[in-house]
């Protein structure tokens, strides 16, 4: 049984450990020994703490649960802090940067009782949607090696959907936790801005004010009840992130269930089998008591518009600041998007005030929206997971990126919560859908997302497909 252990849930794992079917340490073997088979394929994991690990299943082995996912192991991304292991950010010059603490969210997971296994791969201070860097190398799609695997979390997606972990920790400012759930099959949450804290014991301790107000951390896994569990482990204020609240995990029953469609997005055209997805999963909620109707929430150029325009004055800095750090490929992309928007170094205190007044307009319409939607359902990406390094392309990369993030921009401009849940398998590649809800209302999103999980055949975990 050991060696199939990794084929399991993170819940199931911590059932099995509880009634003592299984001991904790085989679970972290069944887990080592699947990286080993699988990583060389796909380089996803980028260290593995096997000693740690192993000790620690030791010690829970002989210990009382101490949480929901005792004896369980996780996988971090590599710009989220762990003890003993370095915060490379992808980029050769922290590849020794050792924080001096965990992160909150790896100390939440350890009170629950899980065990840091690996590290995951990840672009240069994630600032692509897929994933390469010149520390790490290149992390590849199990399920289409000549595709990307999505980014900024790509490690993480493709260690989780290889089996090479039940559940795992990333982050997202523009769609890190969504773009690689798409691209690789599995699910994850986006959570509400503030919900689930984020701190650094590593300079810079404290991001721009594009990352203060947009960015997250979240959950990844194959099933959306170890998403939930994750989510509520993770949740809650803590005194290093001056953002984070405490708030209701759970919000009122929906008794109007109206979900909002999605099915066209302003400037793209969107491929058959993502409008197919979306359709399928509109069906199954249907036939579970949901009304839907195609219509589209408020204004989609215009957040996506501002988003740009907000992460460009922070991207604009950095390109300052790490000027010889950033590879070529990333840093002229990256130059290409500040140059498609008003660099901040132009813009006057009456542009910066109508930016933020435009970005609590549209949150205030977006709110009025979901009292009569609870629900949205859309695509993730607007297009298929392209072909490696056209995200950097000279002329063309940056307005990829942009294209393609058209539905992924309002979960971070409006600090809203999204999950997103597989809908099945077409001309080999994953397809899933992304489910919006209004602020502090996960629970909405992750209700949507097991009513179509429990009609889809699981997708995940997989063999690299060579």
């Amino acid at each position: 049984m050991a060696e199939e252990l990794w084929r399991k849930s993170a819940i199931e794992l911590a059932r099995m450990i509880k009634d003592k079917s299984v001991s904790s340490v085989e679970v972290v073997e069944s887990h080592l020994a699947r990286i080993s088979a699988v990583n060389p394929s796909v380089n996803a994991v980028t260290v593995t703490l096997a000693e740690s690990a192993l000790e620690a299943a030791k010690l829970a082995d002989n210990t009382a649960p101490a949480g929901p996912l005792h004896g369980v192991p996780f996988s971090i991304k590599e710009n989220i802090d762990c003890l003993g292991s370095a915060t490379t950010q992808g980029v050769p010059l922290m590849a020794e940067a050792l924080p001096a603490r965990d992160a909150v969210i790896v100390q939440r997971m350890k009170a629950a009782g899980a065990i840091p296994l690996s590290r995951t791969n990840l672009p240069e201070f994630g600032l692509r949607i897929s994933t390469t860097n010149p520390l790490r190398g290149r992390t590849l799609n199990p399920w289409n090696i000549e595709r990307v695997a999505g980014g900024s979390s790509g490690g993480e997606a493709v260690s989780i959907s290889t089996g090479m972990s039940p559940i795992g920790l990333g982050n997202d400012i523009g769609g890190s936790l969504r773009n690689p759930a798409y691209c690789c099959g599995i699910t994850s949450l986006k959570p509400s801005v503030g919900r689930i804290p984020a701190d650094s014991s590593l300079p810079p301790e404290d991001g721009g004010l594009s990352a203060q107000l947009m960015a997250v951390q979240g959950p990844m896994a194959r099933h959306v009840d170890d998403v939930k569990l994750g989510y509520e482990i993770l949740s809650g204020r803590h005194y290093l992130d001056p953002v984070s609240v405490d708030a209701p995990l759970y919000g009122s029953e929906v008794t109007e269930k109206c979900v909002a469609m999605v099915t066209s997005i302003p400037g793209v055209e969107l491929p058959r089998a993502t409008i197919e997805g979306i359709e399928s999963a509109a069906r199954i909620l249907e036939a579970s008591g949901w009304r839907v109707r195609e219509i589209s929430p408020p204004e989609l150029p215009l957040v996506t518009d501002l988003w740009g325009q907000l992460l460009s004055i922070d991207i604009e800095a950095m390109l300052i600041q790490l000027a010889g750090v950033l590879s070529e490929p990333t840093s002229g992309m990256l130059n290409e998007f500040v140059e498609m928007y008003q660099p901040s170094s132009q813009a006057n205190h009456a542009k910066m005030m109508l930016l933020h007044s435009e970005r609590s307009r549209l949150r205030r319409l977006w709110s009025a929206f979901f009292l009569e939607y609870p629900a949205v359902i859309g695509p993730v990406w607007t297009g298929l997971p392209f072909l490696h390094d056209e995200d950097v392309e000279p002329g063309s990369g940056a307005k990829l990126t942009l294209d393609y993030l058209r539905f992924i921009t309002p979960g971070n401009l409006l600090g809203i919560p999204a999950a997103v849940v597989p809908t099945g398998v077409t001309d080999g590649l994953p397809v899933s859908v992304q489910i919006y809800a209004d602020m502090w209302r996960e629970d909405i999103c992750l209700d949507v997302a097991k009513t179509i999980e429990k009609q889809v055949d699981p997708i995940c975990p997989i063999d690299p497909v060579r």
